[in-house]
């Protein structure tokens, strides 16, 4: 696959799960240990739809809330939570309706001082077979092998059916962003950033480490400084400007 380059550009406009429905689906998973299955998920979703809170709003899709229930199972996971193991995994169907997954935003759970995570905007990377990084459009289905654990089908951005692939959850997080001018001072020797590898035929996003920075003054052309990093995947060692690195959003 070749990669798309990406950049800061305006985003979709989703209207999102409300506090009520996340606190319901916090409260689904932490009572039944297990990720609900299909006919659960459709039953919850027809409440929601129902629900006062919802008036006014678009219906929600059960694939939707389907998508929620994977993406909180690996927000648990990159936190060192035990995963939640899906109930009736076999059977869960795939989602036949492709859900953009944008932003990332908080809102506080007053009844209990603590953070819920909005997932119904976020965006999603995952690191295909190759070891490069590729924009998530949408999470198609899900298994669970006994040999690797928790995986997930993904359709990547701008990329057909042909090219969907199955990757361990463990290596999908939130979409790295373009670091911007004023940021540069944020990078530090040892930090591991994604990194555009550019050859004659390709160029690809990999994970990279910050070996060396040599920080200069800004001009009219923006940063100035070289960062010299090497990549995981091969070791090879560049050195680049900022306009080649991305970060994680709170980078």
């Amino acid at each position: 696959m070749d990669h798309r380059l990406r950049c800061r550009g305006e985003k979709k406009v989703f209207s999102g799960f409300t506090k009520t429905e996340m606190e319901k689906m916090e409260r689904v998973l932490k009572e039944s240990g297990q990720l609900p299955n299909s006919e659960v998920i459709k039953k919850l979703t027809g409440g929601f739809n129902r629900s006062a809170s919802r008036a006014g709003k678009p219906a929600l899709k059960w694939t939707e809330v389907q998508d929620w229930f994977l993406v909180r199972q690996q927000d648990l996971m990159s936190k060192g939570t035990s995963p939640i193991v899906p109930n009736n995994f076999n059977n869960f169907p795939p989602a036949q309706e492709a859900c953009a997954l944008e932003n990332i935003n908080e809102t506080s759970d007053m009844s209990k001082g603590e953070k819920v995570i909005d997932l119904s905007n976020m965006e999603f990377e995952a690191k295909s077979s190759d070891d490069s990084w590729y924009d998530v459009e949408t999470f198609i289905t899900h298994r669970f092998l006994e040999s690797d654990g928790p995986q997930v089908l993904v359709r990547y951005i701008g990329f057909g059916t042909e090219e969907d692939e199955w990757v361990h959850a463990k290596n999908v997080r939130e979409r790295s962003v373009p670091l911007e001018n004023s940021e540069c001072n944020k990078v530090m020797v040892g930090d591991t950033l994604l990194c555009l590898q550019e050859k004659m035929e390709q160029a690809k996003y990999y994970d990279a480490q910050v070996i060396d920075i040599q920080r200069k003054l800004h001009d009219i052309r923006g940063c100035r400084c070289v960062f010299r990093i090497r990549y995981e995947h091969d070791n090879a060692e560049e050195s680049v400007r900022l306009d080649r690195l991305c970060g994680q959003p709170e980078y």
